[in-house]
């Protein structure tokens, strides 16, 4: 007579397999799903078989170039998803207040956000969740919860999503600076009026070729009109630019603090800022969330706001 295995076993083995299908479908492929688990296309489609074999159906119609649910298959992924969310919620509510936040966190944060100004609060994050991996992931373009199996993003600017969660954490402040070479000649610009004559950087993703700039003690605003010479999506490319003397440029201030105190930019108009860009903590509806997400949110909502002052106090 054969061994059956453990009824925990396949329990596990159940749920695991159901998570791997879930992700199949919200990624669109086995490449992208394996991508996403860590893991191989081969063993990707492995688990898929082995959860058709134990369903008796055919979930997913595959060919070289696509891939379709079948009607069995949708009905298996919403009732998957359903029972998947259940199960969680029932681990957690038997954990309660000792619910150990575990498991890999996929965050998606802007280019120089990432690699600098927030690796200071992520540090702290990981130092107190022992173990929590975190997938640190640096792009600017919006971010597909579902395809790419994203937990949370860090969003710079507004947000205009309705199916997401938004949570407002700091404001980033913006100013005007330029080179010394770029000054070289002209007297030094008191007035937004008289920085148009000057050549002009964009940073494309927040503005083009105007900006408006607002007097801090006055609330005036003033436009400024002006043809970029250099157009870019990356802030540290428009640093390295304005440093390099190719034109005046607006920009998150604490990006270019140290620039400023070393004397390789110059803060113009100092009197005058653009609007400060709001920053988000981003994140899909659900009925629950793990508590490596609740921890996280909760402690870059604490910690993001004194980093960006930090930064701009040089500290």
């Amino acid at each position: 007579m054969r061994n059956s295995p453990p009824a925990e076993s396949v329990t596990t083995d159940r749920l695991e397999l159901m998570q791997t299908f879930i992700r199949i479908v919200d990624a669109g492929s086995l490449s992208s799903a394996a991508a996403q688990l860590g893991t191989t296309q081969p063993t990707v489609s492995r688990r898929l078989q082995a959860l058709e074999r134990s369903l008796g159906l055919r979930l997913i119609q595959r060919s070289t170039h696509a891939m379709k649910l079948t009607e069995d298959g949708a009905r298996c992924y919403e009732r998957a998803k359903e029972l998947l969310a259940n199960w969680e919620m029932f681990e957690s509510d038997l954990r309660g207040a000792s619910d150990e936040p575990e498991g890999t966190l996929r965050v998606v944060v802007p280019h120089a956000f990432g690699q600098q100004l927030l690796v200071g609060p992520l540090t702290e994050y990981l130092n107190r969740h022992a173990r929590v991996s975190v997938e640190w992931l640096l792009h600017d373009r919006a971010v597909d919860f579902i395809a790419d199996g994203i937990d949370c993003a860090i969003h710079v600017g507004e947000v205009h999503d309705p199916n997401v969660v938004a949570i407002r954490v700091a404001e980033v402040p913006r100013i005007v600076v330029a080179a010394p070479s770029v000054l070289s000649g002209v007297p030094m610009p008191t007035h937004p009026d008289e920085l148009a004559r000057l050549p002009w950087l964009s940073l494309r993703t927040f503005y083009r070729n105007e900006v408006s700039l607002t007097h801090v003690a006055t609330g005036e605003v003033q436009p400024v009109v002006f043809h970029p010479r250099l157009s870019t999506d990356s802030l540290y490319a428009i640093r390295s630019a304005a440093v390099n003397g190719l034109g005046v440029c607006v920009a998150s201030a604490w990006a270019l603090h140290e620039d400023i105190l070393q004397g390789r930019l110059v803060h113009l108009v100092p009197r005058w800022r653009a609007a400060p860009l709001p920053m988000y903590l981003i994140y899909p509806y659900a009925r629950f969330h793990p508590a490596r997400l609740r921890t996280f949110v909760e402690l870059m909502r604490e910690t993001i706001p004194s980093a960006v002052a930090v930064a701009l106090d040089g500290g």
